[in-house]
């Protein structure tokens, strides 16, 4: 599939969670189409190994800021530092997050507090940032990573399948407030992923290994992204046979309530 190109040039792009996986992907496919990228994550070395990759592709601006998205604190200085340094947001990604496979009944509740605060919590500050920025300007486009757990819930996702779930609907609500401001709202829901997520989602690389024929390229993932911005999209959902399964879940509940505890079950 040939993508379409995206010129980004001039143009400022946050993407949280940039240290590694999708979110740093996201950021060099950002910055190969001409962005000024901002990364943000709390590993400072990581991103600022980052950052020098997109000015390396970009020729242009590239800043690593440290923040960690459930501390409000951090995330207002992203917003003032890159008002300071830029004046303009054209774009944010919000590619922060993480995951853990455990049944309900067993998961510490400390851990679930942490989940809600980073996929979620987190999240919606950082957008809220950015649509009141964006609403300023007339313009922008607000980019959430959500998940197809937060359509298709299995067996131990319960509670990253519910932050997921959580920031879908946030994402349509947020995207009906901001049209008429010319603001678009996206919401990408992709399935497992090649990346460093699972080493903590499952230690054990069972759950990976398992879904092998499905799980998205990062590298190539970020560029359909990527190629997305602009025109208005949605919704990206992938992989596909996710996806049609989600259609199906929503015509017939008791047969997708099967599936997802069979045959969608690799945990």
């Amino acid at each position: 599939m040939k993508l379409m190109k995206t010129d980004l040039t001039g143009q400022t792009v946050l993407v949280t969670g940039a240290s590694s996986g999708l979110g740093e992907q996201l950021a060099l496919a950002a910055a190969a189409q001409g962005a000024n990228v901002v990364v943000a994550a709390r590993r400072h070395d990581r991103l600022t190994a980052v950052a020098d990759q997109c000015r390396i592709l970009s020729q242009a601006q590239a800043l690593a800021i440290k923040c960690d998205i459930s501390k409000v604190g951090d995330v207002d200085h992203v917003f003032t530092t890159i008002e300071d340094v830029f004046g303009r947001l054209d774009v944010v990604i919000n590619a922060a997050g993480f995951g853990y496979m455990a049944a309900a009944t067993a998961i510490d509740q400390a851990l679930v507090t942490k989940m809600f605060h980073v996929n979620t919590l987190g999240v919606m500050y950082v957008s809220q940032r950015a649509a009141q920025v964006m609403v300023k300007a007339g313009h922008g486009e607000i980019v959430n990573i959500a998940s197809m757990a937060g359509k298709i819930a299995t067996p131990k996702s319960s509670v990253y399948a519910a932050t997921k779930a959580a920031l879908i609907a946030y994402d349509n609500a947020l995207r009906l407030e901001l049209k008429p401001a010319g603001i678009n709202v996206l919401t990408v829901n992709p399935g497992p992923i090649k990346t460093d997520f699972f080493k903590t989602a499952d230690p054990s690389g069972n759950y990976l290994a398992s879904v092998d024929r499905i799980a998205l390229n990062s590298v190539k993932f970020a560029a359909l992204i990527i190629s997305k911005l602009g025109h208005n999209r949605r919704e990206i959902n992938r992989p596909w046979v996710m996806s049609a399964a989600n259609l199906g879940y929503q015509a017939a509940p008791k047969l997708g309530d099967f599936l997802a505890g069979t045959v969608f079950n690799f945990k």
